[in-house]
């Protein structure tokens, strides 16, 4: 009689943060696509999946995106969908992806990699596309919004849930993955750029984090994670809010969006720059705490200022009536 082999701790720990996110988001007979780039959270990400889906009779597939970023990244491509195959994957799907340079290389790189991801998502008719963001993604996520002044949104990180996105690894760390994959006997890819100091995440995760731990006794990144976990909770709050208020007071027709300034003037100003910035927004360009406050001076001290010209929208206001136009001829 064959004795079964004991899990190791890492093994337990991912397997059963795997088991609790695909029990409360699936349901039997639904098909995941799983994001593998061969690195340790992926990889570890990938082989749990693959044992917990037969248990709960969801289907499975695995999408290896290859950026051509690097020398012989079709090689390493081709390395991860072999162990994908050994690990049970029966429909492994490798895509080479052109980069763009819009926002810089690493949003650019995610831009293609997502966009990718969600056509063979469609391809495959999958329901869900399983990503392998770790706590340690979390923390630094976290410090990167801080540094960029990037409000609330940013700060509270990412969610387990995102549409069709899950990530069921935000409550282990990236050594928990690792562990998992020495202890699987998997070999996973060591990504250069992940040392490469020019990208600012990783002067936050070589340097600005490990100073921080050893300054602050060492849970600085578990108190960042807790934060993103207040702030994601505080967000979609006022994001209700906000989705309520512009229904109720945006006027929208094709020339574009209008509002009446005595009535959003009222709202409180957490709510107001929410509404404001949707506005902005839907007009095709990320606008900025600058954008957002111009427009709120014309709601809130106006005297005659001329219309204001951002990134794809004009705003003018006459009277009390303040209107977001397009701009793009």
């Amino acid at each position: 009689m064959s004795v079964r082999k004991r899990l190791t701790p890492s093994q337990g720990l991912i397997r059963l943060a795997v088991r609790n996110s695909l029990t409360l988001h699936t349901k039997p007979g639904q098909k995941l696509l799983v994001a593998v780039s061969g690195g340790a959270d992926s990889l570890a990400l990938a082989s749990a999946t693959e044992f917990e889906a037969k248990k709960l009779g969801l289907k499975i597939a695995a999408a290896v995106i290859d950026h051509s970023l690097q020398k012989g990244s079709d090689n390493i491509a081709a390395r991860t969908a072999k162990t994908l195959a050994s690990l049970g994957f029966e429909e492994v799907i490798v895509k080479k992806v052109s980069v763009g340079k819009a926002g810089g290389p690493e949003a650019a790189a995610r831009t293609a990699r997502y966009t990718a991801l969600e056509t063979l998502r469609q391809q495959t008719r999958s329901h869900f596309i399983v990503l392998g963001h770790t706590s340690s993604d979390q923390a630094e996520t976290v410090l990167l919004g801080l540094v960029r002044g990037s409000g609330s949104k940013s700060l509270s990180g990412m969610s387990e849930k995102t549409g069709l996105l899950l990530r069921p690894l935000l409550v282990v760390d990236r050594a928990t993955t690792e562990s998992f994959c020495k202890d699987s006997d998997i070999k996973y890819w060591l990504d250069p750029q992940n040392k490469d100091e020019k990208f600012l995440r990783v002067m936050i995760r070589k340097h600005v984090l490990p100073f921080l731990e050893k300054q602050l006794g060492g849970s600085v990144a578990a108190s960042l994670v807790r934060t993103s976990d207040q702030l994601r909770e505080d967000n979609a709050y006022l994001d209700s809010q906000t989705d309520k208020s512009f229904k109720r007071y945006a006027k929208v027709s094709a020339s574009g969006i209008s509002f009446d300034a005595q009535l959003i003037g009222k709202l409180p100003s957490a709510i107001l720059h929410r509404v404001i910035k949707k506005a902005l927004d839907g007009f095709g360009s990320e606008s900025s705490r600058t954008h957002v406050l111009a427009v709120s001076d014309l709601v809130l001290s106006w005297h005659g200022q001329k219309p204001l010209a951002l990134p794809g929208v004009r705003v003018v206001r006459k009277g009390n009536t303040i209107t977001f136009e397009s701009n793009r001829r």
